[in-house]
């Protein structure tokens, strides 16, 4: 099967997260002491960090951009990007939460809604797949991707540039927390919206097993 120019880039999306994982696992192996810089409280190792998750974020556009261009939409492409973008994002999640470094954190409690409701998402698409169908990303799913991106560059800055008025503030009520709020309220209703657009695949099911 040959496979188009934007799908070879959501593939290598896939493969930059392995790559993230294992800068990060280097990092709190070997790293100690984190270098920060200046008086802007992000560290030096986070901040490469966050630059690399940016730009395989960007890859996700890129991917995207070219398929319509080019008019090179797949099945296998439908299929790989929620994949590949739920492999980096929700890495991410849990690594930030989980992480020992002396840095902003996303609560668990986001991760774990966030994550769950991939899995939920994930299900529901296997279903479908079984029958034949490719269920694409809908608008709102991709918004809630957008504001996770966003959410998670901000903790891996340690919330700058908004530290520079914020850094005192209870971890719970800083601007980046905020974003990482609104991330799991727009992913949650992302939820919603994909399960009730497509709840014809259940009826269907239901119909098979009557």
């Amino acid at each position: 099967m040959k496979v188009n120019l934007p799908t070879k880039i959501t593939v290598s999306r896939i493969v930059l997260v392995v790559l993230l994982w294992v800068y990060f696992i280097l990092v709190d192996t070997l790293v100690a002491d984190p270098i920060y810089l200046g008086n802007s409280g992000v560290s030096l190792y986070f901040l490469i960090g966050g630059v690399f998750f940016l730009l395989t974020s960007l890859t996700d556009w890129l991917d995207g951009y070219l398929a319509r261009k080019l008019n090179m939409v797949s099945d296998l492409g439908k299929f790989l990007d929620p994949i590949a973008d739920k492999l980096l994002v929700d890495s991410a999640l849990i690594y930030l939460a989980v992480t020992s470094f002396d840095t902003l954190h996303i609560h668990f409690a986001c991760v774990i809604l966030m994550v769950a409701r991939d899995l939920v998402v994930d299900a529901f698409r296997q279903v479908a797949a079984s029958k034949g169908k490719i269920l694409a990303a809908s608008y709102f799913g991709k918004a809630k991707t957008v504001l996770q991106m966003i959410a998670i560059v901000l903790v891996f800055l340690n919330g700058w540039p908004f530290s520079y008025f914020d850094a005192g503030w209870d971890p719970a009520l800083r601007v980046a927390s905020w974003f990482v709020y609104l991330a799991t309220a727009v992913s949650f209703l992302s939820m919603i919206d994909y399960l009730w657009k497509n709840r014809a695949v259940l009826k269907e099911e239901e119909h098979g097993i009557a």
